[in-house]
């Protein structure tokens, strides 16, 4: 079983062992000690972080002001992301192969019952013991000491070893990969909102008790490069034991295939709502544009929240004052910041978009579609329902962060008739660029059904281009590939309609040629 799962996960397994660790050193540390080079920019620099609520409900205290212990603070985050990674790796294993019937198939062979859920907590937890090491050399290369880089690869490693043990839980109380999968970013939420409360009421103050109910906290209370207390890996250890020896315990007393959370039986008749394609849509799609756009309307908050006064925390850095103004124009460095910090938000509105169109890809990948299609429901008609949401969801996603970072803004600076405006500009002209990477998920889907899922590929590759592109060298061609790249940078800049009106007809192009191509090709 664990030879099957290494040759399924060849490619998706290293890149997000290598994403989530070779980037610590040579972007986090190494940037930091670029841009903070006297004592009194660190100093100030965590000053602001701990005077600020939102910087600490996001990333966490910074407990020192040494080179290391600043660089990888803004790295807290990759304690969430590697569980989001290690959730979605064993729900994948366990209970989506459960639930299409494939490991039933190997159940009949000479196969143990607990060698899926035994193969799969290997793999994982040797994964995150691999993003573990590379962290811990790719932090030790940047010059910073090596016992604090170890710590914070241990304690990075851990926290997905924990998030992976719950996964681990969730796949056995539903018979759904889908709400498994739920369940366990559910929990990966609560404690990271946990956490988030805990380090915002407690300030430069004492660890607050809330801090300590997440596995985040823990992580972040080994304190690398702050006096690397080891001790507190022994939480991750006595969890994981706990919830593995649960995981395996329910697993033995559940039938193949059924879930200890009971499904709940289904209304005697239908909604006439899913009487047609769209309804159909909606029911699929909803849950992922509320969770999307609360999450994007959050971040907002956020941005709204720290984005006054920001000139404050970059200090006398003027290098860190050319990167913002770089990346988001430059007629003022709290517009420029606006228009960087709502460009994340873009990219995660694309994110969004491309999940929902391939959507169609799973449909059809699981002959629903086949199913659906075979009544009087046209390819048109059937892909137009997907791809409302695919195109509309981010534009309604982008609205709801850009009030609540206006209102947010607008109350911080105590100006919301001139604020409020600024904030959701910066969030609505992210729509053409969001709307590119939706026409080429689509264009595969149409023309490469096999290759649909490379829109991730495509992607990612925009999303190193930004974050990188301009601090790291890369030619002018290589940047011109980003759609990002060529928005105004409101409000920090002027508006310009060529290249808004450029990237709606690209987008509009690729759709029209993508949808062609779904019209013609057969069903797979």
């Amino acid at each position: 079983m664990l030879r099957l799962y290494l040759r399924r996960d060849r490619i998706v397994l290293p890149l997000w062992v290598l994403l989530l660790s070779a980037p610590l050193g040579s972007v986090y540390v190494s940037s930091v000690k670029n841009l903070y080079s006297s004592p009194a920019d660190l100093q100030n620099f965590a000053h602001t972080i701990l005077s600020s609520p939102a910087q600490l409900a996001l990333y966490g205290p910074i407990y020192n002001t040494s080179i290391g212990a600043a660089g990888v603070w803004k790295a807290g985050a990759f304690y969430t992301l590697i569980g989001i990674a290690t959730i979605l790796t064993v729900i994948r294993h366990t209970r989506a192969e459960e639930e299409t019937g494939r490991e039933e198939l190997l159940a009949s062979t000479r196969v143990g019952r607990f060698a899926a859920l035994t193969a799969t907590l290997l793999l994982t937890c040797a994964a995150c013991v691999a993003v573990g090491i590379v962290a811990t050399l790719s932090i030790a290369s940047a010059g910073v000491p090596f016992d604090g880089s170890l710590a914070f690869g241990a304690a990075l490693g851990a926290s997905g070893i924990v998030f992976a043990a719950v996964a681990a839980v969730a796949a056995q109380l539903s018979a759904s990969a889908r709400l498994a999968r739920g369940i366990a970013l559910a929990v990966l939420a609560v404690t990271f909102t946990l956490r988030a409360i805990g380090d915002a009421r407690a300030g430069d103050g004492p660890t607050d008790i809330l801090t300590w109910l997440s596995p985040q906290g823990w992580s972040l209370q080994v304190r690398p490069f702050a006096g690397d207390r080891w001790w507190v890996l022994l939480l991750h250890a006595v969890t994981t034991v706990v919830l593995v020896a649960v995981a395996y315990t329910l697993l033995r007393r559940r039938d193949m295939g059924a879930g200890l959370i009971a499904d709940r039986p289904g209304p005697t008749a239908g909604s006439a709502l899913l009487s047609g394609p769209f309804g159909l849509a909606w029911r699929l799609q909803r849950g992922t544009l509320a969770a999307w756009t609360v999450g994007l309307a959050l971040y907002g908050l956020i941005i709204g929240s720290v984005v006054h006064g920001i000139g404050d925390e970059i200090g006398s850095s003027q290098t860190v004052r050319d990167i913002i103004a770089r990346l988001g124009g430059s007629q003022g460095v709290e517009q420029a910041f606006l228009n960087t910090a709502f460009s994340m938000v873009g990219l995660g509105a694309a994110a969004f978009s491309i999940s929902a169109a391939l959507r169609m890809y799973a449909e059809e990948s699981d002959d629903r579609a086949e199913t659906v299609l075979t009544g009087a429901v046209g390819r048109i008609r059937w892909a137009a329902s997907h791809l409302i949401f695919a195109f509309g969801g981010p534009v309604v996603a982008l609205f709801a962060s850009g009030v609540i970072g206006g209102l947010s803004y607008g109350i911080a600076a105590s100006d919301m008739g001139g604020k409020f405006p600024q904030a959701l500009e910066a969030a609505m002209i992210q729509i053409p660029a969001v709307w590119v990477f939706t026409a080429i998920t689509v264009l595969l889907f149409g023309l490469l059904p096999r290759w649909t899922p490379v829109a991730w590929g495509v992607f990612t590759a925009g999303v190193a281009i930004y974050l990188l592109g301009s601090i790291s060298g890369m030619p002018q061609w290589v940047l011109d590939l980003n759609p990002y790249g060529h928005l105004p940078k409101l409000p920090a800049e002027d508006f310009r309609a060529m290249p808004v009106i450029v990237l709606l007809v690209l987008a509009a192009v690729i759709t029209a040629v993508g949808l062609a191509g779904w019209r013609r090709r057969d069903l797979r």
